[in-house]
């Protein structure tokens, strides 16, 4: 597994380890649950997986160009491993009730298998071509998915450790 999908993996494995359905369910008031933010990382996993799938059955990479903001964005967030705060999840990764249980044995596996796609993708076209288009930054390479999946679950973790911990202190 690529080194950042792996730390990715082991950070959600240390965050939710020994956590019970009730701790993992636990909702703050105007605040998404554990399994929530879980189930928010599970949908974006499987939605890049599903964009790998399309660009190898299209034969071809389906990225665009990029336009300056994107590429702003591409250099904070990617390459600087900043992920700001406040951002509202678009509606398709948004949580949609999916069982505690369920979720927190699944988004491991789909982390397996987002790096088995984007690795096919990247060994048929090549390590330095925009690959697929991510809906906020665009075109990105296949090690440029792999970092904004890093940072963008380290992200979460930090919310699970926070609620977790939160939660310790009562």
């Amino acid at each position: 597994m690529d080194s950042c999908l792996e730390q990715l993996h082991d950070a959600i494995t240390t965050a939710t380890r020994g956590m019970t359905t009730k701790e993992l369910t636990r909702r703050p008031k105007g605040k998404w649950s554990c399994a929530e933010i879980l189930e928010h990382l599970y949908l974006t996993y499987t939605g890049t997986v599903k964009g790998f799938e399309r660009c190898w059955e299209a034969g071809k990479p389906l990225a665009g160009s990029l336009t300056l903001k994107q590429r702003l964005a591409i250099a904070l967030v990617v390459d600087a491993g900043y992920f700001p705060e406040g951002r509202q999840a678009p509606e398709r990764t948004r949580p949609k009730g999916m069982p505690a249980e369920k979720v927190v044995a699944e988004v491991r596996q789909q982390i397996a298998q987002m790096d088995e796609w984007i690795g096919k993708c990247e060994a048929r076209y090549g390590r330095r071509t925009k690959l697929l288009d991510h809906p906020f930054f665009g075109a990105l390479t296949a090690q440029q998915w792999r970092k904004f999946h890093w940072v963008h679950g380290r992200h979460h973790v930090q919310q699970i450790m926070r609620l977790r911990d939160q939660q310790v202190a009562r």
